[in-house]
């Protein structure tokens, strides 16, 4: 147990041993107030709708501290991000800021940096609709939401990047010229500043790491602690927007061009690959709520305690399929002894109390499946068998879609039989989402063979 805690907590060991900067941007989770002036519109109209053209413009940006106003001119803006930078996305696009060299950034929070990515409020909906296409909350919520999940991955030990809220108030250099124009005026807004990923790559003492390219998969890469680790903290945020590729034949939302999505894959100088996890803002934790469920979990399950508590429990008991129980039991305990921490972190967190209760949903869910052996290690199927409509078995319920994956999870039974039981199925490997689905097992309870059934999974 002892070796395995080590490796939980080696990367975040060595980056306080390797760190290169003061420390003082990221040292306090104080809300940083900051000005940015920019021609904003020249810049937002660089980019083609789909992606960055690389563009940046100069502006100054301000540090307002203690009353006093630190002014750092000659600031080089630009766009980041992959899907927000789609106009069904982001009216008001994450950026990039860089700094140039000089007493101006030595002498303010920043030093010690040369980059700092902004995380921006996206748009300015009113409410908790999230985008059409990808599923951001388009408002000045989820900037501090988002900074607050950064911060509770680092109180569990999970490697991430440092990040800190921010109010930020823009200044369009180049305002719209209608007379009614809101851009006339300052905009201000929630937001946060996320670390650069080579700064952190540098901070974490790496040598280099691999991209899409040249990254095969996790298995061959990291250490199974590592890997369930960061499948047990992307569970516990409700995020499904990550790929990592675990084994070579592993499809689980990735594919070929995505064998590592929104995870950093860290190689030290022992030689070793650690992986790093970022970019939450689609996160259950951030955006609220998914689009997408009832097209992969539906609510019948267990009676659907909540949307957090199914989400949780999709993405835990997926892990039964990659992990063996040691690790499994490993991770759970290492876990479980932050639990305090997770929830000193949330208390103390200034959060819209929607966001607060929502976090607290998808924590609860996470800390009451892992906290025991009955809780985490649910029924699952664990020889292949079909879903049937009837007791009889005389008809499947979605024809040649009807077999279910060894590792699928069940409730128990809601009609016990010798031969067969009656259960709700849990898609934990996601077996039957669009363009496949299958809507009698989404929504329903379904007959199964009785003896394909067994917490014992893994056997090992």
């Amino acid at each position: 147990m002892g070796k395995i805690v080590c490796g939980l907590s080696c990367l975040l060991l060595l980056a306080s041993v390797t760190a290169t900067s003061s420390g003082d941007l990221f040292s306090s989770t104080d809300t940083l107030q900051l000005k940015l002036r920019a021609p904003l519109n020249t810049l937002f109209s660089s980019h083609d709708g789909e992606s960055d053209s690389g563009a940046t413009v100069n502006g100054t940006l301000t540090v307002v501290q203690g009353g006093a106003n630190l002014v750092i001119d000659d600031v080089a803006v630009g766009l980041r991000g992959h899907t927000s930078l789609r106009e069904t996305e982001c009216t008001f696009p994450k950026l990039k800021i860089r700094l140039p060299a000089g007493r101006s950034v030595e002498q303010s929070p920043f030093a010690g940096h040369s980059v700092l990515k902004i995380g921006t409020h996206c748009g300015e909906s009113t409410d908790d609709t999230v985008t059409s296409k990808y599923g951001r909350l388009a408002n000045e919520r989820a900037p501090h939401r988002e900074a607050f999940v950064y911060q509770l991955l680092q109180a569990m030990n999970v490697p991430t990047l440092k990040a800190r809220p921010a109010r930020m108030t823009y200044i369009y250099a180049d305002p719209q010229t209608a007379a009614k124009s809101a851009q006339q005026s300052p905009l201000v807004r929630n937001a946060f500043i996320v670390e650069d990923g080579d700064e952190a790559v540098k901070r974490l003492g790496g040598v280099r790491q691999y991209d899409e390219r040249t990254f095969t998969d996790a298995r061959a890469r990291f250490s199974p602690t590592d890997t369930a680790t960061i499948a047990f903290a992307e569970a516990m945020i409700g995020n499904f927007d990550w790929c990592l590729k675990i084994t070579p034949q592993d499809q689980y939302r990735c594919d070929a061009r995505h064998p590592l999505w929104n995870v950093m894959a860290i190689v030290g100088p022992d030689g070793r690959t650690r992986p790093l996890i970022y970019d939450f803002d689609v996160s259950g934790m951030v955006a609220g709520h998914h689009r997408w469920y009832k097209d992969v979990y539906g609510d019948t399950f267990e009676s659907a305690r909540s949307h957090a508590a199914v989400e949780v429990a999709g993405q835990l008991e997926r892990t039964r399929s990659m992990f063996t129980r040691r690790d499994l039991d490993a991770v759970r305990a290492a876990f479980s002894k932050h639990k305090s921490d997770a929830e000193r972190v949330l208390a103390s967190a200034d959060l819209d109390s929607d966001g607060k209760r929502r976090i607290k949903e998808y924590l609860d869910a996470f800390f009451d499946t892992i906290g025991s052996d009955t809780a985490f290690y649910r029924p699952a199927v664990v020889t292949a068998t079909m879903a049937y409509a009837d007791a009889g078995r005389t008809k499947t319920a979605c024809g040649a879609r009807s077999r279910i994956p060894v590792g699928t999870i069940v409730s128990d039974p809601l009609e016990p039989g010798t031969r067969t039981i009656r259960v709700q199925l849990l898609d934990t490997l996601w077996n039957w989402t669009p363009p496949h689905p299958c809507d009698a097992i989404h929504h329903g309870p379904v007959w199964i063979d009785a003896r394909a059934v067994d917490r014992n999974y893994p056997l090992r």
